[in-house]
């Protein structure tokens, strides 16, 4: 059976440690009076293994158990 983790598109912000980056993932979020779509965004620290990302690229990033005290996500495709 296939477990059933979290897998979103996000896009590299920072990369200057090493093994890890920040990355920004958006959603858009439904106004409660008006009824607008607004984006929101959120950063996340991801566990980069090769350190293949690059600032600006669009990635995809699965969750996973607690690495460290901030990275619970991890690397899945550039």
């Amino acid at each position: 059976m296939e477990s059933r983790t979290k897998i979103l598109k996000a896009k590299v912000l920072k990369t200057a440690m090493d093994k890890s980056a920040v990355v920004s993932v958006e959603r858009l979020v439904k106004h409660p009076v008006n009824g607008k779509y607004i984006k929101r965004s959120t950063k996340y620290h991801i566990h980069d293994e090769n350190n293949k990302c690059t600032v600006g690229e669009h990635v995809r990033i699965k969750q996973c158990r607690p690495l460290s005290k901030l990275k619970t996500w991890i690397l899945v495709e550039e």
